[in-house]
């Protein structure tokens, strides 16, 4: 669950640049808007920020899953994992 929801965001993290990348490359160009630049930039930071608080949840869940294994259900459910996800 949680690896889908980080290759998830992986994908929307490089699709920010990778894009306007290849547009400029197919039309040989090097321009890019002010408005652009700044969409560019506050995606890339938000996404960015946006996986590492979802490492820092799957970090926890392998914590919780390695040193109180029995409670692990009751920690963690399904519930709480998606509840997690969404806060990250």
């Amino acid at each position: 669950f949680f690896l889908l929801n980080l290759s998830l965001r992986d994908l929307g993290t490089i699709s920010t640049t990778v894009l306007k990348s290849m547009d400029n490359s197919l039309w040989d160009t090097r321009a890019i808007s002010y408005l652009g630049c700044d969409a560019q930039v506050f995606l890339l930071f938000f996404l960015l920020g946006a996986e590492c608080a979802l490492l820092t949840v799957m970090a926890y869940d392998r914590y919780v899953a390695t040193f109180k294994p029995l409670h692990y259900g009751t920690l963690l459910g399904s519930r709480a994992c998606v509840h997690m996800a969404a806060a990250a």
